[in-house]
């Protein structure tokens, strides 16, 4: 007969990734029936006790390792093995202690960027020597307190380096994908973005078109509020203006401030940009956005028609460049009677895709699961399902789901086997947004066939699919 045990370890930190890895292993042990080896943040003791364990006497910064198994303690004890095997490095021998600190890791040779993921507390301490050594860094790490992110982009300034991030998710240099990345077509299109999953949906809407990009540059999701003012995207902006491959600018953000996102092309720049920035009254818009909510210079102004959104950002560079804008692919559900549809429901991964279906879904209930609130701890929804399929087990007959799944590297290498079981077994109406390209490693067609299959309908643009769940209430 299965029995419990919670056990804590105190200030053992691991990596979310690794974490989420190990609790699935764990759970997959034989005569385990639950199992889960997370940080014990509020979010996580709050997992904890749904699922039937004691809450422990532990804080954030301490291990939790919890198990219900036929012979707890040995897979307890399976745990801890697998999360000491996770912390020694490949091929690294006991003698061989690796660098500590990005300091004593750039004084053992040259290095051309700094990638930093560390807890959101730590990073600015690490993106601090990075900058200070010249470096130009990225930092994926998120929670970072905005006024260190502020101390980190004037120092940048003056050592003449690039800050991407806190919070930066998703760059693409040269090819080379750093966090988040789809596989993209190389081309004329820089990106520089105050949002991954927004430079992910334009740059893969792009590449539908076959029109390709030069680099993405994420700055972090903060770089063009007020208390930032766009000190990264300035730098990126004027980077690419100075790019040989690059031909055309557009620049990708969630809701700006109305007067950073006015002064960030100032003095104005050679090259022309198009300007994807969200409605600035944000998510909590009662009406859909109009074109006024997507700005973009003379170049490109005339061409931009219908709402603001980011496929009509990546139509106006597909006008911009000469190309023709495609129809986009989308693989309706089949019909059937069903009950009244009553509520819309955002279960999203990107902060940046909620926003913008909420946006032009103009009602609902949305919900970022990737969020600092949701993610301190745990990985990124990208990457573990776990929340959002607890979410749709939760959802009724008449309500209308609509989310996205982001692909490419780093995201899930299978999304659609846990999504897909979890969207056939709800009885609401399911509208999947896949964000992606044909060279993803997930193979798109795959993924969109195994949504379509288990009763939802895909498209690959977002405002697409919010427009669509819309018109099923």
């Amino acid at each position: 007969m299965s029995a419990p045990v919670v056990l804590v370890r105190r200030g053992a930190y691991h990596d979310s990734v690794t974490l989420m890895r190990v609790s699935r292993a764990l759970s997959e042990l034989p005569g385990v029936t639950a199992g889960m080896v997370a940080m014990a943040t509020e979010l996580n003791v709050s997992i904890l006790r749904d699922m039937g364990f004691q809450a422990p006497d532990a804080g954030p910064s301490d291990l939790v390792i919890a198990v219900r198994a036929d012979d707890p303690d040995a897979a307890a004890a399976e745990a801890e093995r697998l999360l000491a095997a996770a912390a020694r490095p490949a091929g690294t021998q006991e003698a061989e202690q690796p660098p500590l600190t990005t300091r004593s890791a750039t004084a053992r040779g040259p290095a051309d960027l700094v990638l930093i993921s560390t807890p959101g507390e730590y990073a600015f301490f690490e993106a601090l020597d990075a900058v200070e050594a010249g470096l130009p860094v990225m930092i994926f790490s998120d929670g970072v307190p905005v006024e260190q992110e502020r101390r980190l982009k004037e120092l940048a300034e003056a050592k003449d380096v690039l800050v991407m991030g806190p919070d930066c998710g998703t760059s693409v240099i040269a090819g080379a994908g750093l966090g988040f990345a789809n596989v993209l077509s190389p081309g004329p299109v820089g990106v520089v973005a105050a949002s991954g999953t927004g430079a992910q949906q334009v740059t893969s809407l792009l590449d539908w078109a076959g029109a390709g990009v030069s680099h993405v540059l994420g700055v972090g999701g903060r770089d063009l509020s007020a208390e930032v003012g766009g000190l990264s995207t300035r730098r990126a902006l004027r980077m690419l203006d100075d790019d040989p491959a690059t031909e055309l600018i557009v620049l990708v953000s969630k809701p700006p401030s109305p007067e950073v996102a006015r002064s960030v092309s100032e003095p104005p720049l050679r090259t022309p940009v198009v300007r994807a920035l969200l409605g600035a009254h944000g998510p909590a818009a009662a009406a859909a956005p109009t074109a006024a909510d997507l700005t973009a210079p003379d170049l490109t102004a005339p061409d931009l028609t219908g709402p603001g959104d980011l496929t009509s950002a990546a139509e106006a560079v597909l006008r911009a460049l000469g190309k023709p804008v495609p129809e986009w692919p989308c693989w309706l559900a089949e019909a059937g009677p069903r009950p009244a549809a009553k509520t819309l429901k955002g279960l999203y991964a990107g902060g940046t895709l909620s926003a913008e279906a909420a946006l032009l879904a103009g009602t609902g209930d949305f919900v970022d699961f990737g969020d600092d609130a949701y993610t301190r701890g745990r990985a990124h929804p990208m990457i573990d399902p776990t929340l959002r399929v607890e979410a749709l087990s939760r959802t009724v007959e008449t309500d209308v789901v609509l989310m996205d799944v982001v692909l490419g590297h780093g995201a899930d290498p299978d999304p659609a086997a846990s999504l897909a079981p979890a969207i056939a077994r709800t009885p609401a109406t399911v509208v999947v947004a896949l964000i992606g390209t044909r060279g993803d490693p997930q193979d798109f067609d795959r993924q969109a066939r195994a949504f379509r299959e288990a009763g939802a309908s895909v498209f690959v643009s977002n405002a697409q699919a919010a427009r669509h769940a819309r018109s099923l209430l």
